[in-house]
């Protein structure tokens, strides 16, 4: 698929720190509980860490006590593209930054959660860079 920001895995090396690298393009998952955002509560605009596209608003971001930042609903429903994932011996539905085509997290529906969606994007904090707002 052809993104707007397409660069090759030695330019996505160099800009990126391993850890990201291993996350953001290949389809890593930080551990549980260790990520930046999992509890901030701070207003802001959450941006792909590699591309700087925005993905997620903080109204929209909410307690979900998985390890994760979770929020209900991406910024708009272009922002982010869905691949389905059989990686882990079940399907599940990844979540890409649509922009460059990192990876971010995965979706979960139907697991009860008081959110306007029944959705919840179990995003990874080294995925993400909170650009805060004044409020």
């Amino acid at each position: 698929m052809g993104y707007q920001v397409e660069k090759s895995d030695a330019e996505w090396r160099e800009q990126l720190s391993p850890a990201e690298f291993q996350v953001l393009r290949q389809a890593g998952t930080e551990r549980a509980f260790t990520g930046e955002y999992t509890d901030t509560k701070t207003v802001g605009v959450y941006k792909c860490r590699a591309c700087q596209a925005e993905l997620f608003r903080s109204d929209t971001k909410f307690d979900s006590h998985c390890g994760w930042p979770s929020f209900y609903a991406p910024l708009a429903g272009d922002t982010v593209e869905y691949i389905e994932d059989r990686s882990m011996g079940t399907v599940r539905t990844e979540v890409r930054c649509a922009n460059c085509g990192s990876h971010l997290g995965h979706v979960f529906e139907g697991e009860g959660y008081g959110t306007p969606t029944d959705q919840r994007f179990c995003i990874n904090s080294i995925s993400l860079t909170l650009e805060p707002t004044e409020g």
